[in-house]
């Protein structure tokens, strides 16, 4: 009796989590309640809403958030602590195979405790989940098997910057940039928030993992917010960590005891009240950690930030511009994470973004509250970050080259299939195989560990390449075989709304329909 009053009683609804290298968000909306609220997790909760992402790995239970911190664990330097885990997850460096596992592993804890210490009165109908642009295919990946064994019908999944322009509190119609310096990511969008006008307002920009299909089961007519670009890069706010850390200690060991004196200290630079001139102190076991925020800002421009800011920010616009929409027809720039609080990042934002207004809503909780827009009744039409390849054989050349098929930028679903034609390259040929890969951006960074610091570095355009998709190859029977140079297949190829490539082959000597190939995901 007893249990069937608390399950009348519960409250259903919306549950948020944004998983971030050093602070997890959880929210909840419940069902006819306009204002969504940030959940208090006692005894792994910092504050309310706040979950710092740690865990004290031992053979009995591990130790979470909160946890970790009371038990004086937070500063060891011990292989039973993981902290710094985000960046991980998701990689595809196959030379950092052991600490992607490791890092999926502890990331998948920390949500299944997040989840074994919800209240008892709330009975989640839906989850929402946050992904970083730049892994987001792989971070997908891990996210579908994290989350599995939850008992929740629907889980669904947002682009952290996407989360943010939703929360930013712009009317519909609204174009933003997002730019989200968090932990251990930062990743720029571009977003048109569709509706105004008379037109409807939009829900949420969102990509379904599991449970139904959106809007099977609603009745409202199908909304969205588009993503007009976007750019993203493995750096974030514990490498600007650890740069003060080698800035100030050069011949000491990064043990976290140190990172988090640098961390204190980098919040403290944040403070507008305090002067430029000031300099401050940490200190972490004996060793004094002293910064005012002018050299601090002199550390970040000398690292390059600034430069790989630049990068990201020319990215994203690209993509704009593809879709009419450059600086001058913005509505806001919204900067969200934790690193929004430095004020070097805001005035380079003032400096490179105007004249759009530059906004700064509640760095920490924007995104996962962002998230929480999600309800039923909601369509993706996202763009393509790197793009798709096809390795075909050039008959002039007679070599293997790339044919590129979506770019980064395109809109998905797609509006329409590509149509290509495949000869075969030699007589007697039995099959013609599909490889697909994925292209290099233009010209970007990536952030290399130099003497164990972080270090940005372009990538050259000699270096430029494409990346095999292993999970798109394919081969195709060709009955009869084929002869050099004769047209045998034609395909028609898709992306669709679960951003999948989708592939339809046709004999063209036949006029049979062959099959059609449902291959992994282009995100």
């Amino acid at each position: 009796m007893g249990e069937e009053k608390l399950q009348n009683s519960a409250l259903t609804g919306t549950l948020a989590i944004d998983l971030g290298s050093t602070t997890s968000v959880v929210a909840f909306a419940a069902e006819g309640e306009g204002s969504p609220r940030l959940l208090d997790l006692p005894p792994i909760s910092q504050q309310i809403g706040e979950v710092p992402s740690l865990l004290w790995l031992s053979d009995g239970s591990p130790l979470i958030g909160q946890q970790v911190i009371e038990a004086g664990r937070a500063d060891q330097d011990d292989p039973h602590l993981a902290r710094d885990f985000k960046r991980h997850i998701g990689s595809s460096d196959p030379g950092n195979q052991g600490e992607s596992d490791r890092a999926a592993r502890a990331g998948a804890l920390l949500l299944k405790g997040i989840w074994r210490h919800l209240p008892p009165s709330l009975r989640v109908e839906r989850l929402v989940l946050t992904a970083p642009v730049e892994t987001y295919r792989n971070y997908r990946n891990w996210l579908l098997e994290a989350c599995a064994a939850l008992p929740v019908e629907e889980i669904a999944l947002v682009d952290e910057p996407t989360a943010a322009a939703l929360g930013a509190g712009l009317p519909p119609g609204a174009r933003l940039l997002v730019v989200d310096l968090g932990g251990s990511t930062l990743d720029l969008a571009m977003v048109a928030l569709q509706g105004g006008e008379g037109k409807a307002a939009p829900i949420a920009q969102l990509l379904r993992l599991g449970g139904r299909q959106l809007g099977e089961s609603s009745r409202q007519r199908l909304r969205n917010a588009e993503v007009l670009g976007k750019a993203g890069l493995r750096l974030g706010g514990r490498d600007i960590d650890r740069w003060i850390a080698a800035a100030c200690c050069p011949q000491a060991p990064q043990v976290p005891a140190l990172l988090n004196a640098a961390e204190r200290l980098k919040r403290r630079l944040s403070n507008p009240e305090l002067a430029e001139q000031t300099v401050l102190k940490e200190t972490s076991n004996g060793a004094q950690l002293m910064m005012s925020r002018r050299q601090l800002e002199a550390l970040l421009e000398e690292r390059g930030l600034a430069e790989a800011l630049r990068q990201l920010l020319e990215a994203t616009l690209t993509g704009g511009r593809r879709h009419g929409c450059d600086l001058t027809e913005l509505d806001a720039v919204v900067a969200v994470g934790g690193g929004a609080q430095l004020p070097w990042l805001r005035r380079w934002l003032e400096d490179n973004t105007a004249p759009a207004p530059l906004l700064t809503p509640p760095p920490v909780e924007a995104v996962a509250l962002g998230a929480l827009s999600l309800t039923p009744g909601v369509s993706v039409q996202d763009v393509l970050q790197h793009g798709v390849s096809l390795r075909i054989w050039d008959q002039r050349s007679q070599q293997h080259c790339w044919h590129p098929l979506f770019v980064a930028g395109q809109p998905w679903p797609s509006p329409q299939p590509f149509e290509l034609v495949l000869a075969a390259s030699r007589d007697e040929q039995a099959e013609l195989e599909l490889v697909f890969g994925e292209p290099s951006a233009e010209r970007r960074f990536s952030v290399i560990e130099v003497n164990g610091v972080p270090t940005l570095q372009r990538e050259e355009e000699v270096d430029l390449r494409h990346q095999i998709c292993p999970d798109f190859t394919a081969s195709l029977p060709l009955d009869p075989p084929g002869r050099a140079g004769e047209d045998c297949l034609r395909l028609h190829l898709r992306v669709d709304a679960d951003a999948r490539l989708q592939a339809a082959i046709t004999d063209l000597r036949t006029g049979r329909c062959l099959l059609d190939l449902s291959l992994g995901h282009v995100r």
